[in-house]
């Protein structure tokens, strides 16, 4: 039984005319030779599966031929040729600097330099990942690289040129591989279905070249591996399938359900990808890449950056004249940014259905924007739902809210000699506003806070709803939820004012007509006199009373907190327990 050679290295290209997707490299190499005009250091970077190993065995060979061609090529008949063919060339020493990488080790090589070719002309040296090297190895090898003999050629090939010292780089040639194009792949996967007799559907090329992401030989394996699976028959199912990527059909659809603002069919999209066992963060990046198609779709100038087959283009086309551009650029943000957030998530499936819900609402944002972040109601049944949270009643078409009257007290009332210390926050009161920062979204409260924003709300001279009811009473709780409300709701620059409002609670006053604010000084006090207005307005919107008022007065003396000393606090604490004493005498404690 004949023994299996994979692809990659059964079909590894002898000559340059054979290598994929290098032709401007190729032709500078082949170049070089024919003009006899060679250095004595070469660094080949690129991607892995490119063709660097490759090409610097077939370097070697060309400029070791004993009678080479006219183009450049060896001519593969000659001693030199045949021996490196059959592996047994004393010309050509490669070595691994991932598992060589000492001192030692470049010693060993150096001492190697000095032996002349036994046939041929050129000793080369391939060392492969050579930025594996060590920073000692590196250094010892300096000296050669710069000056070897005139019979010796290196060729570095590495993945990762940002590690190589500066001073290697400058002994070198460089020359940067390109990764392979989608259209290259698929060429030659086609070519080697036919040498193979293999039958396969060009979408299913596609996927492989896709796939395997500019890398030739990670194509070949794949295609290897598929073709194991199907027996020799690649169609577009059976590729999908056994590789594990989700059908491009699914991203189609979805993308039709968000142009048409169809919420729960997205949802029910988004389900069917996950029950059958693709991750959420697998399902956004690809619905990211499909956005990305169709922004290069609607113009025939970028057209070119769409790596796919014409029967794919063509739908790709006819969904993007369907998508106005700034909702792709939303779209692309949202999908961004969600995958960004997806790691940091807790509950990942909602962060997803989110972004789909954001998707397919937005559709009235500038171009280029970040993307609004209000959510409307997904069903009919809830933007038609009465709001529950806060009870609104029904305004009069006379009515229409007053000024707010606000008073600054320069003199105390005597009837308040301290403000008692503000509770903890209660449910209603920590309920204003529910924010998910790391989603984006900010949910509000009902469907009339969503259609007028806090901002609106709060401003002076614009009546609501509630302030036209003169003749509702005003109590405490429901004054403590507009006054913190107010708070949650003030914009980022106004981020420590919120913050002091938090540790002061107002105190109604005069039967309910009125509500005073104590603060710890003039400052404080200076600041929610600027405020004052709008914080009245909130306050009777939400109280449903226009003619409250609002107080502003700086405590006294002895309402101020005192910083008390360690000494005076055990003082205080003793006289209240006398047994602390008898624990000081006990021990002989002395204070710190």
């Amino acid at each position: 039984m004949e023994q299996y050679i994979v692809s990659a290295r059964k079909y590894r290209p002898e000559t340059f005319d054979t290598v994929i997707g290098q032709e401007a490299l190729t032709t500078t190499l082949r170049n070089a030779i024919a003009k006899n005009k060679l250095a004595h250091a070469y660094l080949f970077c690129g991607p892995r599966g490119v063709g660097k190993t490759t090409c610097a065995r077939i370097f070697a060979r060309t400029i070791n031929c004993l009678s080479p061609r006219e183009d450049g090529e060896a001519c593969g008949a000659c001693e030199s040729c045949r021996a490196m063919a059959e592996g047994r060339s004393m010309n050509i020493h490669e070595l691994d600097a991932a598992s060589n990488n000492s001192v030692e080790d470049i010693r060993q090589l150096i001492d190697q330099v000095h032996i002349p070719p036994q046939v041929g002309r050129y000793k080369v040296f391939i060392i492969d990942e050579v930025h594996m090297l060590s920073t000692a190895a590196f250094n010892a090898f300096l000296k050669t690289l710069e000056e070897p003999p005139t019979h010796v050629v290196f060729i570095l090939a590495t993945t990762e040129k940002h590690k190589i010292l500066p001073t290697i780089l400058s002994r070198c040639q460089t020359y940067d591989f390109a990764r392979m194009r989608t259209t290259d792949t698929v060429a030659h996967l086609r070519s080697l279905c036919e040498r193979e007799g293999y039958e396969a559907d060009n979408a299913a090329l596609e996927v492989i070249a896709q796939k395997a992401d500019g890398g030739m030989r990670d194509a070949l394996s794949i295609f290897d591996q598929v073709a194991s699976f199907t027996g020799g028959h690649l169609t577009y199912e059976a590729t999908i399938a056994n590789l594990g990527v989700l059908s491009q059909d699914y991203y189609f659809r979805i993308v039709d359900h968000l142009l048409a603002h169809d919420i729960p069919q997205c949802l029910l999209r988004l389900d069917e990808v996950l029950a059958t066992g693709f991750d959420a963060q697998h399902f956004v990046g690809g619905l990211a890449n499909h956005l990305r198609s169709l922004l290069v779709c609607r113009d025939e100038q970028t057209l070119r950056l769409l790596e796919a087959g014409e029967s794919v283009k063509a739908r790709f086309r006819e969904q993007a004249a369907r998508c106005q551009p700034r909702w792709i650029y939303r779209a692309l943000k949202l999908t961004n940014d969600c995958d960004l957030n997806y790691r940091a998530s807790r509950n990942k499936r909602l962060l997803v259905e989110l972004t789909l819900i954001q998707a397919a609402q937005d559709e009235d944002a500038d171009a280029g924007r970040s993307p609004k972040k209000t959510l409307k109601p997904i069903f009919e049944a809830a933007a038609n739902a009465p709001a529950t949270t806060l009870p609104t009643p029904t305004a009069q078409p006379t009515a229409t809210a007053p000024q707010p009257n606000v008073s600054v007290a320069t003199e105390p009332p005597a009837t308040y000699a301290r403000t008692p210390a503000a509770p903890p926050p209660t449910a209603a009161a920590r309920r204003p506003a529910v924010r998910l920062g790391q989603f984006g979204p900010s949910i509000r409260r009902g469907a009339q806070a969503e259609a007028t924003p806090m901002a609106q709300q709060s401003t002076v001279g614009t009546p609501s709803v509630a302030a036209a009811q003169t003749n509702r009473p005003v109590t405490q709780d429901g004054l403590d939820y507009a006054w913190n409300e107010f708070a949650a709701h003030l914009p980022q620059e106004e981020t420590a004012m919120a913050q002091r409002m938090r540790g002061l609670r107002p105190m109604l006053v005069d039967g309910g007509s009125a509500f005073e604010v104590v603060v710890a000084g003039e400052q404080v006090k200076a600041y929610l006199h600027d405020m004052a207005q709008r914080i009245v307005a909130h306050v009777r919107s939400r109280v449903g009373n226009a003619a409250v008022e609002m107080r502003i007065r700086v405590a006294e003396a002895q309402q101020a907190q005192k910083a008390y000393s360690r000494q005076e606090q055990f003082k205080h604490m003793s006289e209240r327990n006398p047994v602390l004493l008898k624990l000081v005498e006990t021990f002989a404690l002395e204070m710190a």
